[in-house]
């Protein structure tokens, strides 16, 4: 599917580490390093773009993204490009915003989604669900975001409710990769290939009485 999302330490920071392990782990090799002091400006620049990305600072972040874009790794530079695109998102972003419908507002919290800002992201969709109670995507986006962010009965609960609405939801949802935490759950399972002979009890019974 793809959903916001300062309260964004928590997913921000996760996001910052595994970036930083995966900075460490794919690090070119130390001759190179050395040989090439443009590669450690670039590489110092990164990370300390990364730590101001993390508290927030996206000011002082974004400048320190396209220095590395003038950098020699190719690697760092595409890595830099992706937060930099978060800076210029936040930075651009009014401070209030104003939706011309839900489905409007719906896709602006699931692109928070998809950039990892799951806080605002849920703060955002938590307002929608205040204002259209039953409306049956966005409980489906709450649904999905309970799952990336780990609370799967929460999950469950909403994804429930979202298929009692609208039942052809279970089809986008059986090719949504973010309940993938969800796949090996036999409840989930139930929930999207439902016992066919359990939706239609009215028709079992006429079949029987005509069976007399």
């Amino acid at each position: 599917m793809a959903g916001a999302h300062g309260q964004l330490a928590g997913p921000i920071t996760t996001i910052i580490g595994k970036i930083l392990h995966m900075a460490q782990k794919a690090t070119p090799k130390k001759a190179a390093v050395a040989d090439d002091p443009r590669y450690t400006q670039a590489l110092q620049n990164y990370e300390t773009g990364l730590r101001a990305l993390q508290e927030h600072k996206f000011e002082k972040a974004k400048p320190l993204f396209e220095k590395v874009l003038a950098g020699p790794s190719r690697e760092l530079i595409d890595r830099a490009t992706v937060h930099l695109n978060i800076c210029n998102q936040r930075l651009e972003r009014p401070a209030t915003q104003q939706f011309k419908t839900v489905e409007e507002h719906y896709d602006y919290a699931v692109s928070l989604m998809n950039v990892g800002d799951y806080v605002t992201a849920r703060e955002h969709l938590e307002k929608l669900l205040k204002q259209s109670p039953k409306n049956d995507f966005v409980i489906y986006g709450l649904a999905a975001l309970d799952c990336l962010t780990g609370h799967v009965e929460d999950s469950l609960k909403h994804l429930e409710e979202a298929l009692r609405l609208n039942p052809s939801l279970r089809f986008q949802a059986r090719n949504d990769g973010d309940f993938h935490n969800l796949a090996e759950d036999p409840r989930f399972t139930e929930l999207l290939y439902p016992d066919p002979s359990a939706e239609l009890p009215q028709e079992t019974a006429y079949r029987e009485e005509g069976s007399y």
